[in-house]
């Protein structure tokens, strides 16, 4: 049996994965422990998992403008005595980080008490955070076909996003009678990441009457702080009332990936790991701030394996009729279907699995404990 201290908190796109790993080991028999953020995302994320063991970190985003760098820069010093101490108390024998802010202090915490570091980055172009620390990781995860320049070729390993094992495609009937769904008609889910997208909010406000008049009802995520829930009804095509639905957060997104026929999405790794999993096609909107523009690199490749469309943020205009034309579109729906369960073929974690139980441990050179302070 190992111990592993997983670094995975922010965010959704790097929550959901360490939780999905932290299932699969300790399953496997190994001991986790899955350092998160205070963020509200992660407290309401965590409350699934009574079962796994979480401990809050300090930690904030990175963000250019003064007071938010100088938090960001405060936080990452205390992040990394708090990973300094925390990791001589516990002596994990593996460090997994996830990317995002909270991974810089213990990676180079981990790297300085001589515990084994392993990165793991699920977007097609790498974070800051796992370019920066790379050096000092035994393994880094890229997606399949990514390099990372100036990586050691003995570190590198190809694996895809681990999704949570809830996540599974259930009958769509089902689903939708969960859900308070119409069981007839089509249905779209809009989502926006985990925080949310204000513009998709917007543009289902707006677009619902014309949808629902074709037979179209919505599920949409607001995200936290971006809308309440909420109900709206409008009369189809059969006098059959459809109805678009906002959620501010959903818990079962197995049954919500499950009820759609089709999604509007931003292209966030974790986002399109699950679509892939529940084979649901997507008309993908990539956030254009996102960092080194990695969002549009998602997004080209989920195109071009044919699980769906992007189109730019610029062109919103264009999505209601792209929408239409392509969630009445049976034989081009289940073509991406067919592409998706494609995709799927394989396993991450059980690549992470056996590759992280064959990891060597030996090669501790140096304890640090005399950087740090006496008990």
């Amino acid at each position: 049996m190992r111990t592993y201290a997983i670094s995975c908190g922010g965010t959704g796109g790097h929550l959901s994965p360490g939780i999905a790993l932290a299932e699969r080991l300790t399953g496997a028999g190994h001991r986790c422990r899955l350092l998160i953020s205070n963020k509200d995302i992660d407290s309401r994320l965590i409350k699934k998992y009574p079962e796994l063991e979480f401990v809050r970190a300090p930690g904030a985003g990175l963000g250019w403008r003064p007071v938010a760098l100088a938090r960001f820069c405060f936080t990452q010093v205390t992040g990394f005595f708090f990973a300094l101490n925390y990791l001589r108390q516990t002596r994990p024998d593996v460090i997994v980080g996830f990317g995002g802010f909270l991974t810089m202090g213990i990676t180079l915490a981990g790297y300085l008490l001589g515990i084994p570091v392993v990165l793991h980055e699920a977007n097609r172009r790498p974070g800051r955070a796992v370019r920066m620390l790379s050096g000092f990781a035994r393994r880094i995860y890229l997606p399949p076909g990514v390099r990372l320049q100036g990586l050691p070729p003995q570190a590198l390993r190809h694996c895809g996003f681990p999704v949570r094992q809830e996540i599974r495609r259930v009958p769509r009937e089902t689903a939708r009678t969960r859900l308070g769904l119409p069981r007839e008609g089509k249905v779209l889910l809009v989502l926006g990441g985990s925080q949310g997208a204000q513009s998709f909010n917007k543009w289902v406000t707006q677009n619902f009457a014309p949808l629902a008049e074709k037979g179209v009802s919505v599920m949409c995520v607001t995200g936290p702080g971006k809308g309440s829930a909420g109900t709206l009804e409008c009369e189809g095509p059969d006098g059959k009332k459809r109805v678009a639905r906002f959620l501010p957060f959903c818990d079962d997104m197995a049954d919500l990936l499950s009820s759609a026929d089709l999604a509007v999405s931003r292209a966030g790794a974790g986002s399109l790991a699950e679509f892939v999993r529940c084979q649901l096609p997507a008309v993908l909107v990539p956030y254009p701030f996102a960092a080194d523009n990695h969002q549009w690199e998602n997004a080209r490749c989920f195109e071009r394996q044919g699980g769906g469309l992007a189109i730019d943020s610029n062109n919103m205009d264009r999505l209601q009729a792209e929408v239409l034309e392509l969630i009445f579109n049976s034989f081009l729906l289940e073509t991406f279907r067919r592409n998706l369960e494609r995709m799927e073929q394989e396993n991450s974690l059980e690549l992470l699995l056996r590759d992280l139980e064959e990891l060597p441990l030996e090669g501790r050179e140096h304890t640090g404990d005399e950087l740090l302070p006496a008990a």
